[in-house]
């Protein structure tokens, strides 16, 4: 990219900027990495949208809301939104603060903005026939394909804002059935809805709002173009399973900013799920100054890999807690490349049995699915500048069926230490019936294995007091080929093992 290019990229808003750098990364003439840089070199260019101006206003209570909190509010939402959408200008369907709202599902539409004004808060209903039925051709039963609907909906809805600092309250412990006190999570009950599934959106927003116990997936963007969700707030319960934070699946040219995160399930998490249309490929992802607190991964690609993922950025998060810090899970026959994770600090331990991730610090795994299945390749991932604690290893591990090749970790650091006292010396392969779910297996800084051209540049690996005997080599690598070390700070667990790198 030339400066006067850069120039007039500066001149555009972040939405087209991200538009702009996911063309240019097709091109030859311009690495991925390189678009991704034009994005961060011109951010906030250009003030935030903070509403259409001289907006005509569509109050929900002047088409029938009660907002008492128990009186179904949906058909009033739907009858305000529906005549906001038909408006020929600037709509804005104002749900009004000091109010509680119960609704089933209700479904945006374009070029509208829904405002949850000042503390509004929506209650999502408990009861099932309130809630339109979930994608075409999904399977009652399969919360994953959003069979069971949502709280809100949109389909194919252009210029949507969803914007406020009001509040949606999922309810999830009325979604349970009981709770597990040996795995330490609640068991979901027949019927849990997702709290959004936007799909196929395209210029999207969702801004400033906060949604919480969702007892099922949070934010689902599935086949979107075109989205920036900036400052919102996911308030989830860390022991109510599948409660993602904000999942982009099938999605492009999407830009998650300043966002705090409270979640069971994984944080963020792209991915391309099995769906009965064909959403298409997942790119041009840009995922920064975030903080999130999980059970399971904290920033996450996977592990539905359905279709390409590609040009990928997280940077500038803090993870507080996770099973896995950073994790990318390839089971399916989709490629993952043009990945970057910079300037990310983390905190990953190990959880009761059924949460996915033994405190590994980064895993990079590509595993089939099943035996007979064929996963695609995971190839051109940069980590750079990462730190953190952990009580696992950072793992690259590829499998005979695909061997992950062209892995750069630049300045990786991290400090191993069991912090509890669930069982050690493990490695998670789950979701996976070719191999063991779960591996025993010993506990290096960095395990290298099925992997072809990793390179690991002026790391550290450091060990807590008084490290277990898995914990082994700072350094250890199998079925490893074009493997550079480039600077390693840090030793073998125990000076009995004699060396800080072990090839196999």
């Amino acid at each position: 990219m030339n400066r006067t290019q850069v120039d007039d990229a500066r001149l555009t808003t972040r939405r087209n900027l991200l538009k702009t750098g996911a063309a240019l990364a097709g091109a030859a003439a311009l690495s991925p990495l390189d678009a991704f840089a034009s994005q961060s070199a011109a951010p906030e260019q250009s003030a935030p949208r903070t509403g259409p101006p001289q907006a005509k206003i569509f109050d929900v209570m002047k088409y029938g809301a009660a907002g008492d909190g128990k009186t179904l509010d949906s058909a009033a939402f739907q009858c305000a939104i529906d005549a906001a959408a038909a408006y020929s200008g600037s709509a804005q369907v104002l749900v009004p603060g000091g109010h509680k709202y119960l609704i089933g599902t209700i479904e945006l539409k374009g070029a509208i903005d829904f405002h949850l004004d000042g503390d509004a808060q929506l209650l999502i209903s408990t009861r099932r026939e309130d809630y339109r039925g979930g994608l075409p051709g999904s399977v009652d039963g399969d919360t994953m394909s959003a069979a069971l609907g949502a709280a809100i909906i949109a389909n194919r809805a252009h210029g949507l804002r969803i914007t406020g600092t009001g509040n949606i309250q999922g309810r999830a412990h009325e979604f349970m059935k009981s709770y597990d006190k040996t795995n330490q999570w609640w068991i979901p009950g027949p019927f849990r809805p997702k709290m959004f599934v936007l799909t196929g959106c395209t210029d999207l927003e969702v801004r400033d709002i906060t949604f919480a116990e969702a007892p099922n997936w949070g934010l689902h963007l599935l086949g979107c173009d075109g989205v920036l969700v900036d400052n919102v707030k996911v308030r989830n319960l860390l022991d109510v399973p599948n409660c993602d934070g904000i999942d982009p699946d099938h999605s492009r040219n999407v830009e998650i900013r300043n966002c705090n995160i409270v979640s069971g399930d994984d944080g963020v998490v792209v991915k391309c799920s099995r769906q009965p249309a064909d959403y298409g490929e997942c790119a041009n992802i840009h995922v920064h100054d975030c903080v999130i607190e999980t059970q399971d991964a904290g920033l996450k690609i996977g592990t539905e890999t359905t279709s390409d993922i590609h040009d990928i950025r997280f940077e500038r998060c803090q993870i507080k807690s996770a099973s896995r810090g950073l994790c990318i899970q390839l089971r399916d026959e989709g490629n993952i490349f043009n990945i970057d994770f910079r300037d990310i600090t983390f905190h990953s331990r190990f959880f009761a049995d059924p949460w996915w991730g033994r405190g590994e610090a980064i895993s990079f795994t590509a595993i089939p699915r099943t035996p007979t299945g064929k996963p695609g390749t995971l190839h051109h991932v940069n980590v750079q500048n990462v730190s953190g604690t952990a009580e696992n290893s950072v793992r690259v591990c590829g499998s005979p069926q695909s061997r992950i090749h062209d892995v750069t970790l630049d300045r990786v650091s991290v400090t191993l230490e069991r912090t509890t006292k669930f069982p050690g010396a493990l490695f998670d392969n789950r979701p996976t019936t070719a191999v063991p779910g779960i591996e025993p297996h010993d506990t290096p800084g960095f395990s290298i294995e099925y992997a072809d051209d990793v390179t690991l540049r002026d790391c550290t690996v450091a060990w807590g007091a008084n490290p277990p005997d898995a914990f082994s080599y700072a350094v250890e690598a199998k079925d490893t080929t074009g493997l550079k070390i480039e600077g390693l700070t840090g030793g073998p667990a125990h000076p009995a093992l004699g060396k800080a790198v072990s090839i196999v």
